[in-house]
């Protein structure tokens, strides 16, 4: 059976999402892709790149320097020990604590642009769009939950980030910082007939 390609508003490696990435005229424009590329080295997908390594890796060398999209979300998630739990326990008691969920967007903004990268690959014989989400050091809050957070753009450097000739290197120094942090609340999922 193949995969639902119904949206439940959750979107998870593999799952496909809409995206912001330059059509041929080089405006913004909105395309469905999937989450994940594929490599060799692993079966599973490669959600995320690392920001300080994606001009010189070869898996992302290239979607750095000529494609780059961007994910808006309303939020992001991400599982983390409470911060009240954080320096109580020692290595071996830290693993055993139960993680909880917390939902993190911008100060101040109803979406979250997540800074990507793209590339084409071929499956079945078919040129597939594939996404990735840059990652880069945590800022507080989430620092006190996770070390890695995605790289979060303004609205106003979207236009800028897509474009094949931009200097992405510019762009990420003006990433936003400022995040609010919840725990999160798990809705059910639809029902599908």
């Amino acid at each position: 059976m193949s995969k639902s390609k119904a949206m439940s508003g959750n979107i998870r490696p593999t799952d496909m999402a809409a995206v912001l990435a330059p059509n041929k005229q080089g405006n913004v424009a909105v395309f469905p892709m999937i989450w994940g590329f594929t490599h060799e080295a692993t079966s599973k997908p490669i959600i995320n790149c690392r920001v300080e390594t994606a001009d010189q890796k070869s898996l992302w060398k290239d979607s750095w320097f000529r494609r780059r999209c961007v994910i808006p979300a309303s939020w992001y998630y991400e599982w983390g020990i409470p911060p009240s739990e954080v320096g109580f326990h020692n290595e071996k008691e830290h693993h055993k604590l139960q993680k909880e969920k917390y939902a993190i967007q911008p100060e101040g903004a109803e979406i979250a642009y997540l800074a990507g990268l793209y590339r084409f690959e071929e499956h079945r014989g078919v040129q597939v769009p594939m996404f990735t989400v840059l990652t880069r050091e945590a800022v507080a809050p989430v620092s006190s939950i996770h070390n890695r957070m995605p790289l979060i753009l303004g609205k106003d450097s979207l236009r800028d980030w897509i474009r094949p000739n931009g200097d992405p290197n510019s762009i990420v120094k003006q990433a936003l910082t400022k995040m609010i942090m919840e725990k999160a609340i798990d809705y059910p999922e639809p029902g599908y007939f």
